[in-house]
């Protein structure tokens, strides 16, 4: 790669995932400064020239101790509109996790649909590109976004992992919830794929009233088989929880649970050390330093998700495809 036609920064608090992804560019990250004021204000800037470049910023935009989601988000949206003043050609952001997707409609009257907020100060600032994964709901994140987003999915990263860990046991595909059935189903067929067999799916019934999640009902086949439970994130662990239960209640073999995003609120060490669960895994898209040494981190597996973002970062300068990237096994 011509490291003089393409520049790539990360931020301070995702330097260790932007190195990785610019080792496996076989680039170094363009060096930046920022600067933090007395009065709690901040700097940011490029150290390089952007003249007329093809620039990239990574930026996982989560809150933890050192830096709260808000200043996280401050800070990209500033360097972005630095960038844009000092002349970049195009400015993509690179967000392995975008925050407040979440909140995407209205749940209740006079409720922000903070998701459409979030794209707005994106545009504002003139980012021509966003690129993040497995957002919660796709349709609301692309319907929000003026400017081209591109969305990846780390089904294949879970397919490589589960393959040879379940191989010709009984196994099912498990949606902890009725909306969550697109994301279980398209991981099935990619599993499909990669086994040359058929696997069936379930889902598990999911209500929530006053912030309490219930529902004890599996729909599908479970009795003597490997269970996968495919979500997109977990912060409280109550619904993944909730539905490891109900699948070892089901007769189900052994409980496994995929997620792209760990949250991991502060409840879940006890909820998610549930013995029904035997395996977590989720990916590098948000550190999790909410988790003491004990059950739960015992039995995390993180997957590595920064080739995918670097081999995106390669396609989007040179024009190559992220339809057969996000098609390939």
């Amino acid at each position: 790669m011509n490291d003089q036609a393409i520049k790539l920064f990360s931020l301070n608090t995702s330097r260790d995932f932007g190195e990785r992804v610019a080792k496996h560019l076989g680039i170094a990250l363009s060096p930046h400064e920022e600067r933090d004021f007395e009065d709690g204000e901040h700097k940011t800037r490029p150290l390089v020239n952007v003249r007329g470049q093809d620039v990239f910023v990574i930026q996982s935009l989560y809150g933890e101790p050192s830096a709260s989601v808000n200043d996280k988000l401050c800070r990209l949206l500033f360097f972005i509109g630095a960038l844009k003043d000092a002349s970049a050609e195009r400015v993509t952001a690179v967000v392995p996790y975008l925050c407040y997707a979440r909140k995407d409609r209205k749940t209740k009257s006079r409720d922000p649909i903070t998701t459409r907020y979030i794209a707005q100060l994106f545009e504002a600032v003139k980012c021509d590109r966003l690129v993040t994964l497995d957002v919660h709901n796709l349709a609301a994140f692309q319907n929000a976004f003026r400017c081209p987003t591109e969305h990846l999915e780390g089904k294949n990263i879970f397919v490589q992992h589960f393959a040879p860990l379940v191989h010709n046991d009984e196994t099912v595909v498990v949606s902890p919830d009725f909306g969550g059935i697109k994301r279980a189903e398209a991981f099935r067929q990619a599993l499909n794929n990669k086994l040359q067999r058929d696997i069936p799916m379930a889902f598990a019934e999911k209500y929530r009233s006053a912030g309490v999640v219930s529902g004890e009902l599996i729909v599908g086949e479970i009795q003597g088989r490997i269970a996968i439970i495919i979500d997109d994130l977990i912060s409280s662990g109550t619904t993944l929880a909730r539905t490891a239960k109900a699948c070892h209640q089901q007769g189900a073999l052994k409980v496994y649970a995929a997620a792209s995003h760990g949250v991991f609120a502060k409840t879940s060490e006890r909820i998610l050390a549930t013995p029904e669960l035997d395996q977590i895994v989720i990916t590098n898209t948000i550190a999790p330093f909410r988790l003491m040494e004990g059950t739960v981190k015992n039995k995390l597996t993180i997957l590595d998700t920064t080739p995918l973002f670097a081999e995106t970062i390669r396609r989007l300068h040179s024009g190559g495809s992220l339809v057969e990237l996000l098609a390939s096994p």
